[in-house]
Parts: structure tokens; sequence; C-alpha cells
């Protein structure tokens, strides 16, 4: 996003269709697999499946929803609610219902689902939490209950509290990331019970900074925590600047290293997803939750397209773990039943 812009605006990307193989990196020409369906989406979540369906949540009114049976045809679901929770106008004033960016889980026999409310410029903000027993809408257990704010910001925050992005490790231990332009990206540690933080005073973790850098991606494989960030703008269509950088630590709370040693936290990144032909302005990364051993292998993200007067769409991708460092891959569309 701009710089002070926490605004968010999901587009979809276009048809998920059957490619090659082919394990060219994010260089120039690289393309995702392509999706369809209603694929115009910003700040898509992570993506969670419940039987055999896919759920995935971005940025709009009440929170969208869309789902897909393959990961390749996508429809559009109902808004998560159709007014704000009360206290979203008391914390954010001018709030009028728009959530952006939002990051879910599977929790304690709920689905959880972190989201950001805040106005244009402004880092009086907040992050939510609203669960439900089921994401499939035609259920008759379907019903989202709001937890309150997990966490604020106000003028006097070296952080803005937008962007969340949600890690359970392999000891059970939950954590946040998030953050957008000010002092940059934030970790703290949430309660495994509630999905709350896990005190008001947890401490917090200053994990990486840039001039402007926000859409905190945080997960884990084999022996390393990994950081994927924005730097630069969003939002302005086809003249956006977004791309995504990546470093990885030993330990979740850091220091996070990029390839040459610099520490995030002094402004280091290694380039994972840039600018490429039509595909502009990469962004808010997030992991595909299949079930897969080991960790994830597929991740969203959103860009701007140069063929719809650049509108975002949702983009998948396959990661290439195999060198320690993960690197976008172009390959066939994902396979649902394996």
């Amino acid at each position: 996003m701009p710089s002070y812009s926490v605004t968010r605006f999901i587009h979809v990307f276009g048809a998920l269709i059957l490619l090659a193989p082919v394990t060219a990196s994010a260089g120039p020409g690289f393309e995702p697999a392509p999706t369809e369906g209603q694929t115009f989406v910003h700040d898509p979540s992570s993506i969670v499946k419940e039987g055999s369906r896919f759920y995935l949540f971005s940025t709009g009114s009440g929170l969208r929803s869309l789902s897909s049976p393959d990961l390749v045809q996508w429809t559009n679901g109902p808004s998560v609610f159709a007014a704000p929770p009360p206290w979203t106008a008391r914390a954010v004033p001018g709030f009028r219902g728009y959530g952006w960016a939002p990051d879910g889980l599977w929790l304690n026999g709920q689905y959880h689902l972190y989201y950001s409310i805040s106005t244009f410029g402004s880092h009086i903000s907040a992050i939510g939490l609203i669960t439900t027993p089921t994401l499939n809408p035609a259920a008759s257990n379907y019903l989202w209950s709001d937890c309150g704010p997990v966490l604020q910001s106000s003028q006097a925050s070296p952080y803005n509290a937008i962007d969340p992005s949600v890690l359970r490790d392999v000891d059970g231990r939950l954590w946040m990331a998030f953050g957008s332009f000010w002092q940059g990206i934030f970790l703290t540690e949430l309660d495994p019970q509630t999905g709350g933080r896990l005190r008001t005073n947890s401490p917090l973790h200053r994990i990486a900074w840039n001039q402007s850098i926000e859409a905190a991606c945080l997960t884990r494989h084999g022996g390393y925590y990994y950081l994927f960030v924005n730097w630069g703008e969003c939002c302005k269509g086809t003249n956006s600047t977004y791309e995504v950088r990546v470093g990885r630590a030993k330990t979740v709370t850091g220091p996070y290293l990029d390839r040459n040693g610099t520490h995030l936290t002094d402004g280091g990144g290694s380039p994972f997803l840039h600018s490429s032909g039509r595909f502009i302005g990469p962004g808010h990364v997030g992991m595909v939750d299949d079930g897969a051993a080991g960790g994830p292998i597929w991740f969203s993200y959103h860009y701007y397209d140069a063929t719809t007067r650049g509108r975002s769409r949702l983009a998948l991708a396959r990661i290439d773990w195999s060198q320690g460092w993960p690197v976008p891959v172009r390959a066939p569309a994902p396979d649902p039943t394996r």
C-alpha cells in the first residue's frame, strides 16, 4: 500500500489453467498459474480447506469470502458480516465496515478469522477476531461470532495494527505478525486457547523494517521461520510498485536475515516476487493450507492486471523449498485430491 495508505483492495487473479511444468523462478516472464471465476480480489488471506472445498477471504465490505473445489474455479460467498461489530466504530472513528487484509486458521474446533479496521492514511487501527465452527454457509451451524479486538494502535504507537498473519507453531504456540509502514513489522504471541492476545502486555518483537513495508506473511518450513513482506506502494493499478521480499530466522522472534545476512530490521529482504509483464505489483502473500506434509508448497497473492486496467486479481504459484529458500515456480494447477 502507498505510504501512509492502509487500504487494500482485493482483486483475484484470473484463470488457473493446466500449465506445463516449468521450474523458472520469478524473474522476467514469470507467470502464476491463472484462475477462473470470481477472481478480482485484493489482500487474499491464507487459503483454508474444509472438507473438499477451499476458502479464501479478502478485503471488502463486511469482508469478502470466496470458495473453490479445486483452487481453480472460484465463486463468491456471502460477506462475513452484514454490519461491523459495534466496537469497531468506537475503536476507529470513521470506520464504515470495509474490512482489510484478513487471515485465518483452524483452532480448537473453530475457524478463526483475523481482520483489519482502519481509515486511509491513519494508524488509529485495530485487528479484530471472529470465529465460526464451519466455513460452509449452507451448514446449519454456520455462524460468525465476534471476539472483539486483538490489538489496537493509536497515534502514539510505533506500529500500525493492520495486516495480521497468524502462525500456529509445531509446539502449539500461536503467533501473529502485523504492521504497515511506521516502524515496520511486529510480532506478538497469541493465546492458543482463545486466539486473542496471550496477555495485554505480551512482548512485541520488531522483526522487519523498510521505508515502505507491510503485508507480512509468516510461515515455517523445515528448521526455519520465513517472513514475507511487501515493499513499495499498492492500490495504484499499473502504477503500483509492490514487490515481495523474504527473510528467514531460526527462532520465530528473529532475527530474520536475508540471503546476504542483512537483518530485516535493517532494511534487508531478499527478492521473491516482482512485476513481470502484465502481472504488476504482486503482493500480500498467503499460504495454501491443504494438509501437505512438510509445510506449504502453494501460495496465493494478488497482482494488478495490465489487461484489465490494473484491477487486482488472485494468483496462485508453487514454492520450491529445495535450496533452503523459497523460490516461486510456475507449475501445473494444484491437484486438490493428492
